[in-house]
């Protein structure tokens, strides 16, 4: 190729070589300017976002303060709503409580027959006999409360009970009806002002049964009965386990034919608890009693116008330490006018030598699932009791079954004997006796639920139950059951239903 051929190619070479290198360099700095603007473009919408992500979360966070003070505010709204239920609750609420039992007990001849758990001649002096298949009466008790919280922590608390007990079954019984208020009384307890050994006393006064009375149910039997007119203070604590219970009854024997007035019994009773221990002492006065007197074999006596009264008790929480339940043991005496040691200040005619001894105790406890047993054993001995001289002593051995076959149906047994041996030395015409007294019932019985539960009621009952007792005793007196035509010595059947239920 000649130089001057080869001098063009090159400069050509050069010149294609400079012109793409200008072209490159453009379109470079153009990139790098969009590339510039894009970044800026972004940085800028960083920053909005940043800055709607900041109002986002302040917003989130406002909005979870709010939150936040609504539950508070919803929680107070909560809590005092049910404070004010609660108080609404004690302060307008009455509460209705009741018990009732009604049956109809017929004798084997198909007719009316004599019934009761108080059926025996020990009856007279508290022997019961057990009520399961044996009780032909209406007996109904009605209680309304009201209890009321103030604002200083103090409470009040006003119960009225009115009771009527029948033995016709019509449906009108205005003529034979036994109605009355048995109990109307107030309380107040938790009072601000009282502190120490007070700080928790209940203080009450009007009619009313004790707070501390209890019984043997399926017998019909109180261990202790204590009621009356009067006032008193529960609750005087006096170390962590012991408080003790003051109280003062009056209660009224009746008009006596040589003194104008209506005789008055006052008792003065302290119930004292350490644990499950309860040791009761009590006093008795009755004016112008000891006007009056008894007469017997051996002359005439004095009718007391004083006495005492004292009760040692057990409150168990196992069936005798044996297995879950419960029982209960008591050992009372009385001297006087405390010879009744059952219905305290319940007998005017009570000599001034009267004595009285009597244990108590019972129990309940499941056997299994669909079992439950209720045994009991009372022992009583009285002496001078009426007249001098007079003697009764009577013991009763009472156990009611429960065998649950469905959550609705159940039968149940029950099986009582009570030995007397009587000598009422010429009181009231009646005659020293000795025997023994026995009955058997079986009772299929109905419940709408809780079938295991021995005290769960309502209950529906139909029963059957056999008695008899040693002809002895049908000589006891002329003006009882026993030795009347149609229901003397040598076997007796009853049958009936009734229903029983409390709430």
């Amino acid at each position: 190729m000649k130089p001057r051929y080869l001098a063009c190619a090159i400069t050509l070479i050069c010149a294609s070589a400079a012109h793409a290198a200008t072209q490159q360099g453009g379109s470079l700095e153009s990139r790098l300017s969009a590339l510039e603007q894009r970044l800026a473009a972004a940085e800028e919408r960083a920053q909005q976002a940043e800055q709607k992500a900041a109002a986002a979360e302040k917003r989130a966070s406002s909005a979870e303060q709010q939150a936040s003070k609504a539950g508070e505010q919803s929680e107070k709204a909560v809590a005092k709503s049910s404070a004010v239920e609660a108080q609404s609750a004690l302060s307008s609420g009455i509460e209705f409580h009741g018990y009732a039992r009604s049956g109809l007990l017929v004798g084997d001849n198909g007719s009316g027959t004599e019934g009761g758990p108080y059926l025996t001649p020990a009856g007279a002096t508290g022997g019961a006999v057990g009520r399961l298949g044996n009780e032909p009466d209406t007996y109904v008790e009605v209680n309304l409360e009201k209890k009321a919280k103030l604002d200083n922590g103090a409470t009040t608390r006003f119960k009225v009970m009115m009771a009527d007990g029948q033995r016709s079954h019509n449906d009108s019984t205005g003529s034979t009806s036994n109605l009355n208020i048995r109990q109307a009384f107030a309380e107040i307890g938790a009072l601000p002002s009282f502190k120490g050994a007070f700080k928790d006393v209940t203080l009450w006064a009007g009619k009313r049964f004790d707070r501390d009375n209890f019984d043997i149910h399926w017998l019909d039997s109180d261990i202790i009965f204590l009621a009356g007119t009067g006032a008193g203070a529960y609750d005087i604590k006096w170390g962590d386990k012991g408080h003790s219970n003051l109280s003062v009854y009056g209660r009224s024997y009746g008009e006596i034919d040589n003194v104008n007035s209506d005789v008055q019994s006052y008792i003065y009773t302290a119930n004292n608890y350490y644990g499950p221990w309860q040791w009761m002492l009590s006093g008795l006065r009755a004016r112008d009693n000891d006007a009056k007197s008894n007469s017997g074999s051996d002359g005439s006596i004095a009718v007391a116008d004083k006495g005492y009264h004292t009760m040692l008790a057990y409150h168990g929480d196992s069936f005798f330490g044996l297995r879950d339940g419960t029982f209960k043991s008591a050992l009372l005496y009385g001297h006087g006018l405390g010879g009744e040691v059952k219905g305290l200040g319940s007998d005017g005619n009570l000599s001034e030598d009267a004595s009285t001894v009597r244990f108590a105790t019972y129990g309940t406890t499941a056997l299994g699932s669909n079992w439950s047993l209720a045994p009991a054993i009372l022992a009583q001995q009285s002496k001078d009791r009426y007249v001098k001289g007079d003697d009764y002593r009577w013991a009763t051995l009472n156990a009611r079954l429960m065998q649950g076959f469905t959550e609705n149906f159940a039968l149940a047994y029950e099986a009582s004997y009570q030995y007397m041996d009587l000598d009422p030395n010429g009181y009231n015409a009646l005659e020293a006796v000795d025997g023994g007294f026995y009955k058997l019932t079986l009772a299929p019985t109905f419940k709408a639920g809780d079938i295991g539960n021995f005290f769960s009621r309502p209950e529906l009952r139909v029963f059957a139950t056999y008695m008899n007792w040693d002809k002895d005793l049908d000589n006891y007196a002329g003006t009882d059951s026993f030795g009347k035509t149609g229901f003397e010595a040598g076997g007796q059947w009853n049958f009936g239903v009734q229903m029983e239920t409390w709430f």
